[in-house]
């Protein structure tokens, strides 16, 4: 759905909301797209907007941003997804998708509306970039920028998965204008950037959730706090997310403990002393890297990659900018 499109749903929707009309202007600041008047009643908004397909959390903070420098402002999308809306409410950012449902709260209008079903994304083309096995191969590619020279073969040896895979995979990259053929034999990556963010939402909506073990409690509860000193099993369990980020940036002092491990749940039980608890401040994943990505982990720590796409998309904005700490010492010159 292109922005003029997503424009012209979310116009018709507030068009059919009993004492509302909506028009649009193109004259704008140069960083957002347009100006949304809307009448409500008998008051008169023009809001500087900002269009987007979707929005991700790892935006939030621009959006933050633009509320501020271009006040009054308001993001119309074409889906946004219960968890954002909160965020957004949070830090009272107007929004409006394209089937209507908007939230505007100002001196004199409170609107919330959320009971419209959201719009169906039509996809140019499914390729197997975004599947399950598709995103662990992609993370290697990010991971290791000189993965991509090898061979097929060695690459699907190194990724554990099929050589019909790699070249799926492969070709739905070039598809989307992240690999660009050189020569016959020789390819390379451009755009890593925007792979990068494709793949942390991808891998946050795909593949996360189909890794959780589930979560846990310490038996003893003060081994929480001294996390540090929990003796990992070399090679098998390694910290992700807060923890992660505190032992490579020192800056971030962990409220919930991640863990990634190919230990077995008795065996996580018993080596560390923890209990399943549905609201336990442990969580745990399958780890989902190959054995050549150990070559990048630091200390007991998944890799680079994984700890922050753990932060950036969280909540909490004290990891979204550890985040931007660990993108800049650990990922940037690596893409």
């Amino acid at each position: 759905m292109t922005k003029e499109e997503i424009i012209s749903h979310a116009l018709q929707s507030v068009s059919i909301i009993q004492g509302m009309q909506a028009s649009w202007e193109y004259a704008t600041p140069n960083e957002v797209d347009g100006c949304l008047n809307l009448v409500i009643n008998t008051n008169v908004y023009v809001l500087n907007a900002l269009v987007k397909k979707e929005i991700r959390i790892q935006t939030l903070d621009k959006l933050i941003h633009f509320n501020e420098i271009y006040s009054p402002f308001i993001v119309v999308a074409a889906r946004i997804s219960p968890k954002i809306k909160i965020q957004l409410q949070q830090n009272n950012i107007a929004y409006l998708e394209a089937n209507g449902n908007i939230y505007l709260n100002n001196n004199s209008n409170f609107i919330l509306i959320d009971s419209n079903r959201p719009l169906q994304l039509e996809e140019k083309f499914k390729s197997r970039v975004y599947t399950k096995t598709g995103l662990k191969v992609v993370f290697e590619f990010l991971n290791n920028k000189d993965l991509i020279h090898l061979p097929y073969r060695q690459i699907a040896l190194n990724t554990n998965t099929a050589v019909g895979n790699v070249a799926n995979i492969l070709k739905g990259l070039k598809e989307e204008g992240f690999v660009l053929q050189l020569t016959n034999h020789e390819i390379n990556f451009k755009n890593k950037n925007k792979l990068l963010e494709k793949w942390i939402n991808a891998y946050e909506n795909n593949l996360k959730s189909s890794l959780k073990v589930g979560n846990f409690t310490f038996i003893d509860e003060t081994r929480f706090y001294n996390w540090k000193s929990l003796p990992l099993t070399e090679r098998l369990t390694f910290w992700g997310g807060e923890p992660a980020a505190d032992i490579l940036t020192n800056h971030l002092r962990p409220e919930k403990l991640t863990l990634y491990t190919t230990e077995t749940r008795n065996e996580l039980m018993k080596n560390y002393r923890l209990v399943p608890d549905l609201n336990g401040k442990v969580e745990v994943y399958k780890r989902f890297w190959s054995e050549s990505s150990f070559l990048n982990n630091h200390k007991n720590c998944a890799p680079a990659l994984v700890v922050y796409a753990d932060l950036t998309t969280s909540d909490d904005k004290r990891n979204r900018e550890t985040a931007k700490l660990i993108y800049e010492q650990y990922i940037e010159q690596n893409l």
